[in-house]
Formats: C-alpha cells, structure tokens, sequence
C-alpha cells in the first residue's frame, strides 16, 4: 500500500497541471515514504524520519503560499503560467528544499545515514522526480538564481563528502553535487538535464545495490568485501569512477555535454568551477575505491573480517545497472542527435 502510495503521488505531480493537484501528489509523496522510513524501530531511523517530515512540511507550506500568491497576483493556477518573479523565486526555493539543493541540503546527509540502504535509494532516486517534474515545467525565469543553486551545490556535495567515513553521507553529498550538475543546465537545455537525471538514477541504483548486497555502510565494511564477491569488488571502483564522472564510462557523457553547453552559453567561470569542484567529488570515489579494491591481502586492513552469510538479494538488477553505469559512453553521439532532433 505504501509503495503504491509513493508511486500514486509522483504520478499525479507529473500529470497535473493545477499547482493544487501538484501539491497534494507531493503531500502523498511524503506522507507514503514516513512509514517506510521508520519502518525500524531504531532511535537513528526516528530522527531521520522527524528531520525529513519537518523539512518536507516546510517545503510543501512554501509551495502552497507561493501557488496561492501567484493565483492571487495573476488569477493562474496553472503550473506552466507562472509570469510574477516573486511566486516563481519562492516555488524554486521551495523546491530545492524538498530535493535538497544547497544550501538548502543540511537535512539530507543526516536523514540518509538514518535509514537502511533500500528505503535510502527510494530516497535519493524515486523522491527526486517529482519536485524535478515541476522545476522542468516552470522553467524558472529567474536564471541567476539556479546557477547559484547550482554552483552551490556541485561545491558542498564535493566538499562535504571530503571528511565521510559513512558510505550513506557519502551518497548523500554526491547526490547533492548530481543535482547541482542537473540544475546548472536546466534552463539551457532540459533534455541535457534528463539525459543527467537519467544517468544519476541509473548509477546510483547500482552503487546502493553494491553496498547493499556487501551491507556496508561505513568504509571500513567496504575494505573486507573482496571476500564476499571478487568480481564485484573489480567492478566496484568503475562504478565509483562513474559516479565521479571519468571517461571511458557513462558517468563523464552528461558532465561532458553540460561544460560543453554551458560554454556555449557564455559562462566559462561557471563551468570552471563546476568542473574543478567534479575534482573534490572524484577524490572521495577514489578513497572508495582505493579501501575496495587496494587494501586486498597482503595489504589487510586492520579492521575483523565480518562473518559471512550467503546474500538473499536478486543479482540481476544490480548486474543490469552496473553494465549501464560503465557502458553507455559509446551511445553518446546517438543520444546527442535524440536531443537535438
């Protein structure tokens, strides 16, 4: 029922048209996933769930009032008419709280380290489409606005994911440096913005499922899982590089088409740093990658090797993501011309 729920209310914020009826598909939206969130009765999950009830309360308020303005300002209720700069400031804002754009993102690392991986990836994948679905359709106006949501946000995913020794934190600031990426390019070309929307779903799908199927959650975890599933674990930093955006793999393709369309547009600085700050992303992935696949014996870390039992969790999701997550790059003259027919 609450699945159902989760994907009732997304639906319905992709098919209105009425701020009203977005609203209520967001309101389900929230309302679905707090059960699952504290689904374990564990002091850590109850937090997680009260700080992302506040947060997305909040968020929905100043959604509502901004919808409400803009009615009262242009008579609209219309998703697509909004013309009046202050509804339109104040619905982004709102927006950003609830996907977690800095600097609006403090509520993310800290409700992600309290859930379990499986509610944590409905989290960072399925509860980004809907919000996403409305900042598509109205266009913001005001540009300045989202580059500085988005530079902010490739900055303090990059920075703040530095200092991480809890994979589920790590997650978090990645996914707040993706969705900086995301933003940067929305107003210049939406379907770069889906093509990267697209690819982050895809990558982040499979790096949950790793950890999931190692249940690690903190690096240390990760450093004894060569043992569990060699293969795996020879795979696992391709999908971090990935993640962090390296060519040959399908993480560089939407990163490379967005430098290259915010250099067309005119902001070299912005695209500047937001490749140097992809620099502080990529170094948390390598510290990943270097506790995976470097730290194998002889070179054992000190940490005790957990016990093994044998993983009830299906495979093929996972083997699916991965060969998308490290094979794509090659279709990107293909997806080039499906963007720009």
């Amino acid at each position: 029922i609450l699945l159902f729920g989760l994907g009732l209310g997304t639906t319905i914020t992709f098919a209105s048209s009425h701020w009203l009826l977005a609203w209520m598909g967001l309101e389900m939206n929230t309302l679905a996933i707090i059960p699952l969130m504290a689904q374990h009765h564990h002091p850590r999950a109850i937090e997680a769930t009260t700080k992302y009830f506040l947060t997305q309360a909040a968020a929905a308020a100043t959604l509502l009032f901004a919808s409400v303005t803009n009615a009262w300002l242009t008579g609209q209720w219309e998703i697509q008419q909004i013309t009046h700069p202050l509804p339109s400031t104040m619905i982004t804002v709102a927006l950003a709280l609830k996907i977690g754009l800095a600097p609006l993102h403090a509520w993310l690392p800290e409700v992600l380290q309290g859930l379990d991986l499986t509610t944590g990836l409905i989290l960072s994948t399925w509860q980004k489409l809907a919000p996403f679905a409305l900042i598509l359709q109205i266009q913001p106006s005001n540009s300045t606005l989202l580059i500085i949501l988005g530079l902010t946000s490739t900055l303090i995913g990059g920075w703040g994911g530095l200092n991480q020794t809890q994979l589920r934190k790590i997650l978090a600031y990645s996914s707040i440096a993706h969705l900086g990426w995301m933003i940067l390019v929305l107003q210049f070309s939406p379907s770069i913005t889906l093509l990267t929307l697209l690819t982050y779903l895809v990558m982040t799908f499979s790096t949950f499922l790793l950890f999931k199927l190692n249940k690690a959650t903190n690096i240390n975890t990760l450093a004894t899982s060569w043992s569990k599933a060699p293969a795996l674990t020879a795979l696992t930093p391709l999908i971090l590089l990935s993640l962090g955006g390296l060519p040959p793999l399908t993480g560089f393709m939407p990163k490379w088409l967005i430098l290259q369309e915010l250099t067309k547009q005119d902001l070299a600085p912005a695209a500047t740093l937001a490749a140097l700050s992809a620099l502080l992303s990529l170094y948390f992935y390598l510290r990943l990658s270097y506790a995976m696949s470097l730290t194998i014996s002889p070179n054992n870390l000190t940490g005790t090797t957990p016990w093994r039992f044998p993983s009830t969790q299906l495979t093929y999701p996972l083997a699916t993501s991965t060969a998308m997550t490290i094979c794509l790059l090659p279709l990107t003259p293909a997806i080039s011309a499906l963007l720009n027919p």
